[in-house]
């Protein structure tokens, strides 16, 4: 292992740890409750307050995973639903756009080295589609991430969107039912919401989603190889 990923994973680490800190020790549950009654205030106009907050944390970087609960605790299932996609897919169009524009060479900087980057870039010319979904329903890639890592490949915007749609569904459907189930705001600063069945079965399905995406990312990786030592050996 090189000191840069050791170094990456004493950075990852302290920052979950302070993620943990910050959930046990600051008033998260007042702050949320606080909004909660800003989206209730403002009536029809609660859902789009809550997608446009969602865009606003997918541009820059912040989970919208507490956000996604809050929108089936507030506005149930189906409508909780409509306004988590909505947001999520706006922000990942805005992200992707940024990506391919003014922020091309930070992200650039940011990704290019990655070897993950680079397999996915491998695949992207000829199953975009397929790996964009997989990317959706893996929970190994950050969706606050890939809008920008998806902007550097030569994957078209339609796949990108339509794909990232679809892909996205599943778990928001599956967190903002969790969302729903929650009795009070403090229960769902916790994260203490559902079952062990569902979070387990989501698990489950988001290792099955990675699986086939490490499988595709490497043979097309593979194929990409040998069409380039083909080339150099004519």
């Amino acid at each position: 292992m090189t000191k840069r990923r050791i170094l990456v994973l004493i950075v990852t680490a302290l920052a979950v740890a302070a993620a943990i800190a910050a959930l046990v020790w600051l008033p998260v549950g007042a702050a949320l409750e606080r909004f909660a009654e800003s989206v209730r205030d403002a009536g029809d106009w609660g859902p789009l307050v809550l997608a446009t907050l969602y865009v606003v944390a997918t541009v820059f970087f912040i989970p919208g995973g507490l956000l996604t609960l809050l929108a089936g605790f507030l506005f149930g299932v189906v409508k909780g639903a409509v306004t988590v996609a909505s947001g999520s897919i706006v922000g990942a169009m805005a992200a992707f756009w940024l990506g391919r524009g003014v922020a091309h060479d930070w992200v650039q900087r940011r990704f290019a080295a990655s070897e993950t980057f680079r397999a996915i870039d491998a695949a992207a010319t000829r199953q975009s589609f397929k790996l964009v979904l997989l990317v959706r329903l893996s929970p190994i890639f950050p969706f606050v991430f890939t809008n920008y890592a998806f902007s550097l490949t030569k994957i078209r915007f339609r796949d990108f969107l339509l794909a990232s749609a679809i892909g996205m569904l599943p778990a928001t459907v599956l967190y903002v039912y969790l969302g729903s189930l929650a009795r009070s705001l403090a229960e769902l600063a916790r994260g203490d919401v559902g079952g062990a069945g569902l979070r387990s079965a989501a698990i489950a399905f988001g290792l099955l989603a990675s699986g086939a995406l490490v499988f595709i990312t490497a043979r097309a990786a593979r194929s990409a190889l040998r069409e380039t030592l083909r080339d150099e050996a004519r």
